[in-house]
């Protein structure tokens, strides 16, 4: 049965996904690339880009489950690129290049519409202007019985939390502060949500915890 998961997402010690002032010259924020710094020697994310090497052990370990069995994945406009308001052009196709690291069908969150995307590797962009839901649903006929990776940014996965529809989040926290930016967590009481802590293994650059919703 396909499953909406959030993998590999980083968060800083004091519960924040992105820095402040998100904008081209920094996509994550402002301090926000260091919240990754588990994943970025990980044979997982040099292979992304084409490199060989990287660390093994536990930061590879959960980073290479983040790409298992994985169909399709939903994205907020914010991780598709920095333009906001109306599209000007369409000239933006992503912040990767000609082969994105998808290589599934990707379902952007967006108001504003757009023709679909064929990327090199088997990626396609396609973008859904009618909510949460019918992404998920979009999604999860084109996963065709693999799972959906929720990819972020910050506020869509606190909606899809709120709407009780992720049924499992890695989240890696680093040992990072950032003081503001955007917060995953604030004001949602995953408890209640039903969600309960089924991992927790630290390494040398972050601690993994994976929270599992529980079914009735």
């Amino acid at each position: 049965m396909t499953q909406l998961s959030v993998r590999s997402f980083s968060i800083s010690l004091d519960g924040y996904g992105a820095g402040p002032n998100q904008d081209l010259k920094n996509p994550l924020g402002i301090g926000g690339l260091a919240l990754h710094e588990w994943f970025f020697d990980t044979p997982s994310f040099k292979k992304m880009h084409g490199q060989s090497g990287g660390k093994t052990g536990v930061d590879e370990d959960f980073a290479a489950r983040g790409f298992q069995n994985i169909g399709a994945w939903i994205l907020g406009r914010n991780m598709f690129g920095p333009i906001r308001g109306p599209w000007q052009d369409f000239k933006w196709k992503g912040w990767w290049g000609d082969n994105p690291p998808y290589h599934t069908p990707v379902f952007i969150l967006t108001h504003h519409h757009r023709p679909p995307i064929e990327m090199d590797g088997g990626t396609t962009f396609h973008f859904v202007t009618d909510g949460i839901e019918s992404a998920l649903k979009k999604a999860v006929e084109a996963a065709n019985g693999k799972d959906v990776r929720l990819g972020g940014g910050v506020s869509v996965i606190r909606e899809y939390l709120k709407a009780g529809l992720v049924d499992e989040m890695h989240l890696a926290i680093a040992p990072v502060l950032l003081g503001q930016g955007e917060h995953l967590l604030l004001g949602i009481d995953l408890l209640r949500l039903g969600y309960r802590c089924v991992e927790y293994v630290p390494s040398a650059k972050a601690t993994h915890v994976v929270l599992r919703k529980q079914v009735p």
